[in-house]
């Protein structure tokens, strides 16, 4: 999810042509392997009704692979599933920003959510994949690119972000980055069927993330997340007062409980505080996030 500094200065979208078909055959996408052969992290599984809502690609696979990451879309709310993104800590550049968002070529743009969200209102073009997260190695520019399809895109409230959850993927970058370690991320948002339509799709109330890292004594640890911002979306229908958002460490069942993912093995490996009373812990600072 794009941090403050990255927000567009107004309300006016670039739209990119397409890419090539070419582009996207060079993309390998998500490394299930990527922290190592014995720490395989594969796509989660998707429950019955999420499997029949997978939106179809051309070729006909499920999974968009791109540089360094991967995604698969929902058929019905025209957003992602769920992103995954492989993070190397030790090869991590930078790079100006984009700022063409594109339609993937290789699904039917009715399955995206496009620019006519997000012009005259409140919400922020989040990127699920946050940009600098995929920017490393030989094909950094690539993967820099890649970030800025609408594929990738969800509708946050501009208020969103500004505090701890960009202080959360802050934290876990830097972590990866001073560390020289790789990370695995997985992001997406919480599809309710109450969720309020707007221009043509409904806006999740909720955001999620599951990080996944390997520590120095070689056992893997396993951190989720959780942010609301319905307090937040309540203003896009009226004039009430800004509602609260707030960030959670959560355990990795309640995401799978609230989402319909099945994130297998990443359970056993939870770091959760096996002493904590409470099902979630607020976030307020990066002292609060337990990794």
């Amino acid at each position: 999810m794009a941090p403050q500094d990255e927000r567009y200065a107004d309300e006016k979208i670039r739209v990119g042509e397409a890419l090539s078909m070419d582009w996207y055959e060079q993309a390998e996408g998500y490394d299930s392997k990527f922290l190592g052969e014995q720490y395989e992290i594969p796509h989660p599984g998707l429950s019955a009704e999420l499997t029949e809502d997978i939106a179809p690609l051309q070729k006909g696979s499920v999974i968009l692979n791109y540089t360094h990451f991967s995604i698969v879309m929902s058929r019905s709310r025209r957003l992602a599933i769920y992103t995954v993104v492989n993070i190397d800590g030790s090869q991590l550049q930078d790079a100006g920003r984009s700022d063409k968002w594109r339609y993937d070529s290789r699904m039917d743009e009715q399955y995206q959510s496009g620019d006519e969200i997000y012009r005259d209102n409140d919400l922020d073009r989040g990127h699920l994949v946050r940009r600098r997260d995929p920017i490393w190695g030989k094909d950094a520019d690539r993967a820099n690119v890649d970030t800025f399809h609408f594929t990738n895109c969800a509708p946050q409230h501009k208020d969103l972000n500004q505090d701890t959850w960009l202080g959360l993927e802050d934290y876990i970058l830097e972590h990866a980055r001073s560390n020289k370690r790789k990370a695995t991320i997985f992001t997406g948002p919480v599809f309710r069927d109450s969720d309020i339509a707007y221009r043509g799709i409904q806006l999740p109330e909720e955001y999620w993330k599951v990080a996944a890292i390997v520590k120095d004594n070689g056992e893997l640890s396993v951190t989720a997340y959780l942010i609301s911002q319905k307090g937040l979306l309540r203003t896009m229908q009226t004039e009430d007062e800004l509602g609260p958002y707030k960030t959670y460490q959560v355990k990795v069942t309640q995401i799978e409980e609230l989402t319909g993912l099945d994130f297998r093995h990443l359970r056993e490996h939870d770091a959760y505080p096996a002493e904590a009373v409470s099902p979630s812990m607020t976030i307020e600072s990066v002292q609060d996030i337990h990794i």
